[in-house]
């Protein structure tokens, strides 16, 4: 696929909303699942875009005879016809309108065969919201130069100003956060399942409140489980439930986790950690809403809306054969992905703030050479290490400043290291900026490729480029 080079750093949503321009800018989805093409709506008309949806060919067709597009997201898998005979047809109807193909197994020779035939890109299902929004801008970008670049339009600004209401003591200062964000004021009014995925202690739990708290399901319960943390021979009947005198020791019924939930959410944290036995019946309940407890042999029905979240790569699990792949999917319909603590400097210094009013119930400040520390540590423990690093700073602080000494001795030597950097958190080496922008000029500007050849996640690419732009923005 050959791509003209835009010398762009980095995606951000629109600086003008799409529909202020002179002629709105208008994407058609082609998806047969009603809840994914909503969600696909909402999420593209929350970045200023207008859409059209389609639930098969012959619907996609109709819309592009009576009304003209500007960018199609097309689903390979439609019930009337193949996506990919459904391309060949827009390829000879309209040849200039770019066509985003989406296939649902990350099937390289199709993705390969559908941009041979005419595709502008390929995503690969469970989609990445960020990958998407940055696709989606790549395939504008000749089109609508003015839809790819500049800052948030407004109302992306109002979302997130309603979560953090949602759940007081919320940070996100940082870009990476505030897209994280972004993702759950688009998904959290759907009932799709949610794959929250992040190293531990980064905030996914948190990240599943505020899904909840901003979601139809609000007024019901959130009920919480680690998969990790119950017994592997009673976590089928923490689940779904048992009868009295299912096994030795149920003297008496009960309801499991499904039911706890009814009406609301039910989070399943290291989901990862799922014995491979209960899969299926987990797999199950999803697909038909239905739960049989231990013991019963007769089904109940259940309503709730599932997130899940892991610290593992649950695709390469699937690959090892220690995860179901049809249960990864059904869980996967949106990912989440919550980035470290390392990847978000700039909520550091507001989470300490935070930590420390709450641990010390006034007013604390931080001195300027503990601050320093705080930043140029990298945090391997994420948020949760923050905390109990402030926490300890509180306890050995007799006053109202916290020094570099009152902090864990990793942090604390920072302070006093010849070696330690004196570039702040986040910035990249000269070695780094050089590899990433030849690496983006030698595959024309294709992200997706110069992610490979970095060996590296688009996503971490996006990161780094964003980084790149806002040391170039502030030099």
């Amino acid at each position: 696929m050959k791509r003209v080079f835009v010398p762009r750093l980095s995606w951000a949503p629109p600086a003008i909303s799409p529909t202020a321009m002179n002629a709105p800018v208008k994407i058609l989805l082609v998806e047969d699942e009603p809840a994914q093409r909503r969600l696909l709506a909402e999420f593209l008309q929350s970045l200023g875009y207008e859409t059209a949806e389609a639930g098969s060919a012959g619907q996609a067709i109709e819309l592009l005879n009576s009304s003209a597009v500007d960018l199609i997201l097309l689903d390979v898998r439609l019930p009337d016809q193949s996506g990919m005979d459904l391309l060949g047809a827009i390829r000879q109807e309209h040849p200039q309108t770019p066509v985003v193909v989406m296939t649902a197994y990350a099937d390289l020779r199709q993705a390969v065969s559908a941009v041979k035939q005419g595709a502008t890109d390929y995503l690969a299902k469970p989609l990445d919201l960020d990958e998407l929004a940055a696709v989606v801008a790549d395939a504008l970008a000749d089109r609508t130069p003015a839809a790819s670049a500049g800052q948030p339009a407004p109302s992306v600004e109002a979302s997130i100003d309603r979560l953090k209401k949602l759940l007081p003591g919320l940070v996100c200062e940082s870009p990476a956060m505030r897209r994280v964000l972004q993702t759950v004021a688009v998904v959290a009014p759907s009932d799709v399942p949610v794959l929250i995925t992040g190293p531990t202690g980064s905030g996914k739990e948190m990240i599943a409140q505020l899904i909840h708290r901003a979601s139809p399901r609000s007024a019901g319960p959130m009920v919480a489980a680690n998969c990790a943390g119950l017994p592997e021979t009673l976590l089928e009947s923490e689940l779904f439930g048992h009868t009295k005198g299912a096994f030795t020791g149920a003297d008496q019924a009960r309801a499991g986790l499904f039911r706890a939930a009814q009406a609301g959410t039910l989070f399943l944290d290291e989901i990862g950690e799922l014995p491979l036995h209960l899969q299926p019946k987990l797999l199950r309940a999803l697909e038909t809403r239905q739960i049989t407890p231990v013991g019963s042999d007769r089904p109940v029905e259940v309503d709730i809306r599932l997130i899940a979240a892991t610290n593992r790569n649950l695709a390469e699990e699937v690959q090892a054969g220690r995860f179901r792949e049809d249960l990864y999917y059904r869980l996967n319909v949106i990912e989440l992905a919550v980035p470290p603590l390392v990847e978000r400097p700039e909520d550091i210094l507001p989470l300490a703030r935070q930590f420390a009013q709450e641990f010390a119930g006034a007013t604390v400040r931080f001195s300027p050479q503990a601050a320093e520390c705080l930043l140029a540590y990298s945090w391997p423990g994420n948020v949760r290490q923050l905390r109990n690093a402030i926490h300890r700073a509180c306890l050995l602080c007799r006053g109202d400043v916290i020094l570099p000494e009152h902090l864990p001795p990793p942090a604390a030597a920072l302070a006093h290291s010849e070696d330690r950097t004196t570039k702040p958190a986040g910035r990249l080496s000269q070695l780094e900026r050089a590899a990433i922008l030849a690496a983006l000029e030698e595959c024309g500007g294709n992200r997706t490729q110069a992610a490979k050849k970095l060996g590296i996640s688009r996503r971490t690419l996006l990161y780094k480029l964003r980084a790149l732009q806002e040391e170039q923005s502030s030099s």
